[in-house]
C-alpha cells in the first residue's frame, strides 16, 4: 500500500484549525503552479527531504490527549490517493481532521468530505480567470465543482483568497465575492500576499496595497463572517 508522501510537519499550531490545538502535515505535490505560493518546495511530487509516514504516525500517537486536531495541508493534499487511508488512521487516534485544499480533484474531495471536521478552501480568483494564477486550463471549473460539493456537504469551512496587486484588481475581488455569495459561502477571508517563501521574484517586489477601507467594507458586507489577514 502506498504511503502518504509528507514534505514537512508542524508539531503545534493554534491558527490552522479554528479553536483547536493542531499539528499540520504538509503533503508533497501540487498540480498547479501559483506564482505566489509560499511553499514552492512542496509543488514537486517527490522530495529528498520527505518525512516518513511511520514517523508522523508515531509522533501523533505520542500527542494523543495533548492535541485536538490534525490538519492535512500542502502542496495539495488531494493529489495523493494515499490521503484517505492516512486520514482514517489519524481519525482512529481520536483527532479531529482539517484539510487545506484548492480542489484540483473534486471527485477525491467528495470522497473525503465525510471524514472531515473542517476545511480551509483556497479560491484563487474569479473562476473564469483561474488560469492566470494556476497556469492550468480548466482549473477554475475544478475549483468551483469542489467548492459546491463542500458547501453541499455541510462540513464547516472557511473560504479564503490570497490577493496580490499584480494578480488581482478591485473588480476581480468584487466579482469573486458576488460569485461566492451566490454559491452560499458564509465565511470568507482575504489574505494579503506575504513574500516569505515565495520563489517568484517579480511578485516579491513591494507593491502598493490593493485593499482599502472602502473595498474591504464592500466585500465584508456580503458575508456572515469576514476576516482580513494583513501582510
Amino acid at each position: 500500500m502506498n504511503e502518504l508522501l509528507v514534505g514537512g510537519l508542524t508539531p503545534l499550531t493554534s491558527t490552522d484549525f479554528p479553536g483547536c490545538l493542531a499539528a499540520v502535515i504538509f503533503c508533497q505535490g501540487c498540480p498547479w503552479q501559483c506564482g505566489y505560493c509560499h511553499n514552492p518546495h512542496l509543488i514537486a511530487p517527490r522530495t529528498e527531504q520527505a518525512v516518513a509516514w511511520r514517523d508522523v504516525a508515531a509522533f501523533l500517537k505520542r500527542r494523543q490527549g495533548l492535541l485536538d486536531a490534525v490538519v492535512f495541508s500542502g502542496g495539495e493534499p488531494t493529489l495523493q490517493a494515499a490521503l484517505e487511508n492516512a486520514i482514517r488512521e489519524v481519525r482512529a487516534l481520536g483527532f479531529r481532521i482539517g484539510l487545506h485544499t484548492a480542489s484540483p480533484y473534486p471527485e477525491r474531495l467528495q470522497t473525503l468530505l465525510p471524514l472531515l471536521d473542517w476545511v480551509g478552501f483556497d479560491v484563487k480568483a474569479p473562476f473564469d480567470r483561474y488560469e492566470t494564477t494556476t497556469g492550468v486550463p480548466g482549473s477554475g471549473e475544478k475549483a468551483r465543482a469542489g467548492l459546491s460539493l463542500l458547501l453541499e456537504s455541510g462540513v464547516t469551512c472557511e473560504v479564503r483568497t490570497t490577493i496580490h496587486p499584480l494578480l488581482h484588481n478591485s473588480e476581480d475581488l468584487i466579482r469573486l465575492a458576488d460569485e461566492l455569495l451566490e454559491m452560499g459561502v458564509e465565511s470568507y477571508a482575504l489574505q494579503e500576499f506575504r513574500a516569505q517563501g515565495c520563489a517568484d521574484a517579480q511578485l516579491c517586489v513591494p507593491s502598493p496595497p490593493l485593499l482599502n477601507a472602502g473595498l474591504s467594507a464592500e466585500i465584508s458586507s456580503r458575508f456572515k463572517y469576514f476576516t482580513l489577514r494583513q501582510a
